[in-house]
């Protein structure tokens, strides 16, 4: 595993990593009634909040937008992606080399692989490159090991999720980012399964502050490393407020009730 003790992708032990990806993978209807932020710029100045230790972005937008944010915000460079109209076998290519992520200044690494799907093999592969090329630079990688096809019948369940965290340990991932399998417990399993790898977990859909930071606090105690959020931060009316809850959360160990208060 790469050392995260010194990776600016670190906050003792932990990390909160905000993702803005959602334009190529969701595209604009992810930004109903909060089209303001369909510009970049407002979610790069939400990641300079101190409780966000990454902002994971694909390539134009850290082509276009990081050089003015490089002093204050943390790069975790996604290098593969597809859009939510592709209606094929599960798929994400790469959409760019480890070697220009490190000329626009990328502190991180992250690719996705769905594992279940018959392109497995396919995207296994170009993981083992990508991986590879982020050590000869020292970068960490982040997988977001994400289980899906027709063989999977429930994606979320602590056998799935488990073994999902187990892929990112034995393909080499430093952090590897999974869906919540609905229990704490469960996902104890899955922090076990991943060892040394460190274990986020998804923000997904957006759902009450309460709610939302209950999972938090819930994933929190059973181990997880930090999170991997978007749409549950910059799909807020008052972004801010949810993120220094999170920073009570995640990195000080307080309630969702006491961090909401």
């Amino acid at each position: 595993m790469q050392p995260f003790d010194d990776s600016p992708i670190d906050r003792d032990g932990k990390s909160l990593i905000l993702a803005h990806d959602h334009g190529l993978e969701h595209g604009p209807s992810a930004f109903d009634g909060v089209e303001d932020r369909l510009d970049p710029e407002t979610v790069f100045e939400m990641a300079t909040h101190d409780a966000v230790t990454a902002l994971a972005v694909q390539k134009g937008l850290a082509e276009t937008y990081y050089p003015s944010y490089e002093d204050d915000v943390s790069l975790l460079a996604k290098c593969n992606g597809t859009s939510s109209l592709w209606m094929g076998e599960p798929y994400s290519p790469q959409t760019w080399s480890v070697e220009n992520a490190v000329t626009v200044g990328a502190d991180a690494i992250g690719y996705t692989v769905y594992p279940g799907t018959n392109r497995e093999p396919e995207m296994t592969e170009e993981f083992r490159a990508v991986q590879e090329d982020a050590r000869e630079h020292d970068l960490p990688v982040a997988m977001w090991s994400y289980p899906r096809g027709q063989a999977i019948k429930e994606h979320r369940s602590p056998e799935v999720i488990a073994y999902a965290a187990r892929i990112g340990l034995e393909l080499g991932a430093d952090l590897v980012k999974v869906k919540y399998p609905r229990s704490p417990a469960a996902l104890a399993r899955a922090v076990d399964a991943a060892d040394a790898t460190r274990v986020v977990l998804s923000g997904g859909s957006k759902t009450s502050d309460y709610e939302f930071l209950s999972m938090v606090e819930a994933a929190m105690n059973a181990g997880a490393g930090g999170l991997a959020v978007g749409r549950n931060v910059w799909q807020r009316e008052d972004p801010t407020r949810i993120l220094d809850a999170l920073e009570a959360v995640v990195f000080e160990g307080e309630t969702a009730d006491s961090a909401l208060r």
